[in-house]
């Protein structure tokens, strides 16, 4: 038996070191440093600016050479092939143009290495094209930041709901603390005969109801740990407590607006230059194209070996003059797609000023709504304490007391929610009227 209980307090003790080892402190500062080196989505918004990237680079294509190099074995008694394999090697004699050498020759062996370059001199689609890829590319760079931007802000929402949901958990444990103090009170007055059983019982329902905000409250806590976890990307999901308490930030309202220069507008404005390069690169398409090009070759009869040489220099002029309609329904593919982003990049601004005129009113409302709140405590703090000392002499109904305890805890949360409310709507505006 003895063992057993051993067995089972040393399980306790374990179990508590390690919750009391999971509760971490933590700084607003520490977790934007977190999430900027470890978010995932930060990660993902670099590897998409690096593939746009990497496509711009290859429009690079349009200016540099194209170079290659190979090497060639044949075996052949083909008489054209073996007539011009001989005059490659520069090995051609009298006795080659006779007639019946000519028509049925021995099989002759060619090897030859070959150095081809390719110059684009004058291809404007191309030219459009790596416009398109360019801006496409720095649009991607601005969404990368501001994606940024938006996590710092997520940071800040989410730290002061750690902070909002451990101000909770204070408010309803020192309402506990009251409501047990109460239900002695009530036992004791119950034992002397000034109170009825259903008023005790009353004080217990109290002090149940409590316990289960209580909990809920603590769930609260883990659940914005957890989210501040996913944000650092921490799969150990430990519990933190932040290091300073939810307080009201000062904050200068000025009638900002949305400003063109915002990353994320910017971007936008970004990918309809991108469109309109491209539709002007399939028009451009319809336009000749210009290259230059040239080759350096070595023949032998023997395999890597080079005794004939040759040169090879020109210039091309190319025209697809029609491809069965496909370049015409291509341009008018992509002169869609640019009339459509000039009509989405409109759309999103005055999104984007909706959104700001409603986080102003948002703004207004909760400043006005923190004066009552910060009111109504004060109130309903002197009610709890007036009652208390009636209902100790024994001068107060318990339901009463009950009621103004129950209001005083709900207008403490309410206070701490609107001051959580004010600066996440200050921490809104500054996100939407960023540059």
């Amino acid at each position: 038996m003895k063992k057993h209980i051993y067995i089972t307090l040393f399980l306790f003790a374990f179990s508590f070191s390690i919750k009391a080892q999971d509760i971490i402190p933590i700084t607003k500062l520490d977790v934007l440093s977190r999430v900027s080196e470890n978010n995932t989505s930060i990660k993902i918004s670099e590897e998409v600016f690096k593939q746009a990237r990497a496509d711009y680079r290859q429009t690079n294509a349009v200016f540099l050479p194209n170079i290659t190099a190979s090497h060639s074995a044949i075996a052949t008694t083909n008489p054209l092939m073996a007539f011009g394999s001989k005059l490659n090697q520069e090995i051609l004699t009298q006795n080659d143009f006779n007639p019946a050498l000519l028509n049925d020759p021995s099989q002759i062996e060619n090897f030859a290495t070959k150095l081809e370059i390719q110059q684009p001199l004058l291809n404007l689609d191309g030219v459009f094209q790596r416009k398109a890829a360019k801006s496409k590319m720095q649009a991607m760079a601005l969404k990368t930041e501001r994606t940024q931007d938006y996590l710092a802000f997520e940071v800040d929402k989410a730290y002061m709901q750690l902070q909002l949901a451990y101000k909770a958990v204070d408010v309803l444990e020192k309402a506990l603390e009251a409501a047990n103090a109460n239900k002695k009170l009530a036992d004791d007055s119950f034992k002397q005969g000034y109170l009825q059983r259903a008023d005790v019982l009353n004080v217990e329902v109290r002090v149940t109801e409590v316990k289960n905000q209580l909990q809920t409250a603590k769930s609260h806590v883990q659940n914005a740990s957890n989210y501040l976890s996913f944000l650092m990307n921490d799969e150990s999901y430990v519990v933190y407590t932040p290091t300073d308490d939810l307080t009201l930030t000062t904050f200068t309202f000025e009638d900002k607006m949305v400003s063109e220069n915002r990353s994320d507008i910017k971007a936008m404005q970004l990918a309809t230059n991108a469109f309109e390069a491209m539709n002007k690169a399939d028009k451009m398409a319809f336009l000749p194209r210009l290259n230059a090009f040239g080759s350096y070759e070595l023949y032998d009869d023997e395999i890597f070996q080079g005794d004939a040489n040759g040169y090879l220099f020109g210039a091309q002029l190319s025209w697809d003059i029609f491809q069965g309609s496909k370049r015409f329904g291509k341009a008018q593919k992509s002169k869609a797609e640019f009339e459509k982003s000039k009509l989405e990049y409109k759309q999103y601004v005055s999104q984007s000023n909706l959104e700001l005129n409603k986080a102003k009113r948002a703004f207004l409302d909760a400043e006005n709504k923190l004066k009552l709140t910060a009111l109504a405590l004060e109130q309903s703090e002197e009610s709890l304490r007036i009652r208390t000392n009636r209902f100790k002499e024994g001068l107060e109904k318990t339901s009463d007391l009950l009621m103004s305890e129950t209001q005083y805890s709900q207008k403490q949360l309410e206070y701490y929610q609107t001051i959580f409310e004010y600066n996440y709507t200050q921490a809104y505006l500054q996100f939407l009227t960023t540059e």
